[in-house]
């Protein structure tokens, strides 16, 4: 190709200082030239994912942003509250890349078959660091777009497509035949609803406000349980009765609605109980926690008998767990059902200085339903 590619570009990096101080800012770094089995890619679309936002963001206190340097480099600082310091312990002092995953143009590629079958192709890739204007990837870990398919489409098709697909597979393999799952009006929980929809499975939609109940409703959700309603546990245990859902994914990881998803899963298998038993049913009960939108302490009330199970859940400590073949059948069906059941959905698109203005933080650091963001780094 004969695009022109510059020494150096923009990258989005993400600093917390000794003092307390978290520091985001746009810095230039040098463009390498990629390797025999690597691709350079112009970067063109890459989400603002609730993980990306932990690093990007952390536990500062969006209340105290301020936006600083010019248009083109903006500067933004916020304050650390000092009872999260001794987390970021690791972090500090070290200026950090941000942006999980992200599609763009390859526009310079290395020797190899593998590496030159990509020039000129529009792919996707995960491997961090991808708020910047290009991107050196290994040729293996890119995955070409489907013809037609734009950067935009395909700039979330790793995180919360596999993500969703890796929860309905530990259901599975696991012996659970449905699955609950809270924040379920996400983009995520849409795309989970669509696949449990497609594939016959029962699935549990747990979500905090009544105008998402009614939203995932209208896509098609039969069992949908709003946790502010003042009969969310029977309503809980009612949907928990009808599908036999007997295993959770918490993208909320805080407060009592983990204890509460196990209680009412031992209410409603008690119900085709034959004898009482003081240790409970004997059927496990497990609830993953994958998300933290609640910071507050787990807290759970033991009521529901002794075979039961809370534990964390990542995406890529499942994928190696369940190895490459394995992995790639769900990375296949992803890319063959882009543009419908692994669709995204944006809000805003934004520039990378873009992302760093007080109005498009805010929109974006409160986490909420509807509100994700798209950043195109070749704007």
């Amino acid at each position: 190709m004969n695009q022109p590619i510059p020494a150096t570009a923009l990258q989005l990096r993400s600093l917390v200082q000794a003092d307390g101080t978290l520091q985001i800012s746009l810095e230039p770094m040098p463009v390498p030239a990629p390797g025999p089995d690597e691709v350079l890619i112009q970067m063109q679309a890459t989400p603002i994912n609730p993980s990306d936002i932990g690093l990007l963001l952390g536990p500062a206190d969006l209340s105290t942003v301020t936006v600083g340097g010019s248009a083109d480099r903006p500067l933004v600082t916020a304050r650390i509250p000092e009872r999260a310091m001794p987390s970021l312990a690791a972090r500090v002092g070290e200026s950090m890349p941000v942006g999980n995953e992200g599609a763009g143009l390859v526009v310079a590629a290395g020797s190899s078959p593998a590496a030159q079958a990509l020039l000129g192709r529009t792919v996707a890739a995960i491997g961090g660091a991808m708020y910047t204007q290009y991107r050196v990837m290994p040729a293996a870990q890119c995955l070409p777009l489907p013809a037609g398919t734009t950067a935009a489409e395909g700039a979330s098709c790793f995180v919360n497509p596999l993500t969703s697909l890796g929860m309905v597979e530990t259901m599975k393999r696991e012996g659970h035949t449905a699955l609950v799952h809270t924040a379920a009006a996400s983009n995520l929980g849409q795309m989970l609803n669509r696949i449990c929809q497609k594939d016959g499975i029962g699935l549990v939609n747990i979500v905090r406000k009544p105008e998402q109940a009614t939203l995932l409703r209208e896509l098609g959700a039969q069992y949908v349980c709003d946790s502010s309603a003042p009969d969310f546990k029977s309503n809980l245990t009612e949907a928990l009765a009808a599908t036999g859902a007997t295993i959770a994914f918490d993208a909320t990881g805080g407060g009592t609605l983990a204890g509460q998803i196990l209680q009412c899963m031992e209410s409603a298998i008690n119900r085709k109980a034959k004898e009482y038993s003081r240790y409970g049913s004997a059927v496990h009960k497990q609830v993953y926690v994958y998300g933290s939108l609640d910071t507050r302490p787990l807290e759970i009330q033991r009521t529901f008998g002794m075979a039961w199970g809370v534990g964390g859940w990542l995406l890529f400590p499942f994928l190696q767990k369940i190895g490459e073949p394995a992995a790639q059948v769900l990375r296949a069906r992803v890319a063959a059902e882009l543009k419908t059941t692994f669709a995204s959905h944006y809000a805003r698109t934004v520039s990378l200085a873009g992302a760093l203005s007080a109005d498009t933080i805010a929109f974006y650091g409160q986490r909420n339903t509807g509100a994700k963001v798209l950043i195109d780094p070749s704007m």
